[in-house]
Parts: C-alpha cells; structure tokens; sequence
C-alpha cells in the first residue's frame, strides 16, 4: 500500500509552510492552509489525523536553536501518531534523546555523515531512515566521503539496515510542480530499500505515478493544505 506521509515542519515551535528550500522565507502555515486555522502542530495533527508524521525540526537543521526548542511538542505529536523525525543530527550521540520519543529518526545528507549514518543504522536497525537532500541539482552535504551521484549514493546504503531512503528534492518542496519519474525510476531499480519522495507532489495523479514506478510513499504537505490531495489519503 502507497504511504502518503504528512508532512511538518517546525520552526521555533510553529509549524511553517516550507516553500522551494528557502527557510528563511517560510510562513506559519494557516496563512495559506484550506484545512487549519492554526499553527499549532499538535492542533494539526488532531484535525487531519494522520497515520503517520515526517517532522524537520528546522531550528536544528539550521543550527541555530537547542534542542528543547522543539521537543516537548514533537513528543507531544509522537503520542498522538506515528512520527519520523529528521532532528539535524551531525553526531552519534545527538540521536540518544530522540529515539526515546518518536518511532524513527531521519539521517538527512546535509547534517549526517556517512560514517553517522553506518554507525546510527547499527545502534537502531530498522528504525532509520536516510534522506537525501538536493538543492539546485546538488546533493547537500559536509561529508567528502559522500558522493555527488545520487545513484552511486544508493548503491553504498545498500550496505545498511534502513528502514526508508527519502529522495527530498529541496526546490520542489511546496511548489506542487511534479515528479521526476525518469530518475525515480532509475533510483528504484538500483535501492534495495524502500525510497520515498519528499517534494513536488501535485496531486493523485502523481500518487499513481509514483506507484507505478516502485515508489513505495510519499511526504506531501501543500497538496494537502490546497485540497489537491483529499485528507481520507493520509489518514489511519
């Protein structure tokens, strides 16, 4: 069965509109929603009842809050559904408190290591996710260990006991402008793990699309917030 997985993001404890990767521009999302009159992530969470929950706590990922910033109201999310979190780590050690409260952590190339990453999936088998972030046609990343070929990317985490990879095109984000089915395709047939794409999804339509080619789920938010996605897709 495809997964259509809500997607939240979080900035400064209010869950923000994220539009084509540019952070600094995002809006609380009940200005631009057709479904919420709030911001409020567990508010949200309580009127559109998801069956699961991808969160970027995005005070981590652009390094410029604490940790407890965000956490008591993603905890507060995790009671309510099931949650994946991309938290910014860039250590072993950052993921200890996370994996206490929701059921899986995101390991995104812009933060993580690949050497984070083989270390986490070992501690946590099955309980990590890999997402692989592009911007501007680029991989996001510090590590020079990790290659710019999203492709030769897949091949080395084979290697690793994953729960999901996520392709998450950064400048697709929040603009509904499409899917790419030509490299999704290809991704697929070289992962041995479940891929799911964050970013650019419009509608149903593209939900066929993306199943068809072997895409296992999706995070979609904007098509949800427009109504181009009915709330009964993302629901238990």
């Amino acid at each position: 069965m495809f997964r259509i997985i809500f997607a939240i993001d979080i900035f400064n404890r209010t869950v923000v509109h994220a539009q084509g990767g540019n952070r600094s521009e995002y809006k609380p999302v009940h200005f631009s929603s057709h479904i919420c009159n709030t911001s409020d992530a567990v508010k949200i969470v309580d009127t559109v009842k998801p069956a699961e929950v991808y969160i970027a706590d995005l005070n981590l990922l652009e390094d410029i809050g604490k940790r407890e910033k965000n956490f008591d109201i993603i905890q507060a999310v995790s009671e309510k559904t099931k949650v994946m979190l991309d938290p910014g780590i860039t250590s072993v050690s950052d993921t200890e408190d996370v994996m206490e409260i929701v059921g899986s952590i995101v390991l995104g190339t812009e933060t993580a290591s690949l050497d984070i990453i083989e270390q986490v999936s070992s501690l946590y088998p099955g309980r990590v996710n890999v997402s692989i972030d592009k911007k501007e046609g680029k991989i996001l990343t510090n590590d020079p260990s990790i290659p710019d070929d999203p492709f030769k990317i897949m091949e080395m985490l084979n290697d690793y006991e994953l729960e999901d990879i996520i392709i998450l095109d950064l400048d697709r984000v929040g603009t509904t402008s499409g899917v790419n089915s030509q490299f999704l395709s290809k991704i697929v047939s070289i992962s041995q793990h479940n891929v799911l794409l964050g970013g650019g999804v419009r509608n149903e339509e593209d939900i066929e699309a993306l199943e068809r080619i072997g895409i296992k789920g999706a995070l979609v938010a904007t098509a949800l917030h427009n109504g181009s996605i009915p709330l009964q897709k993302v629901r238990k």
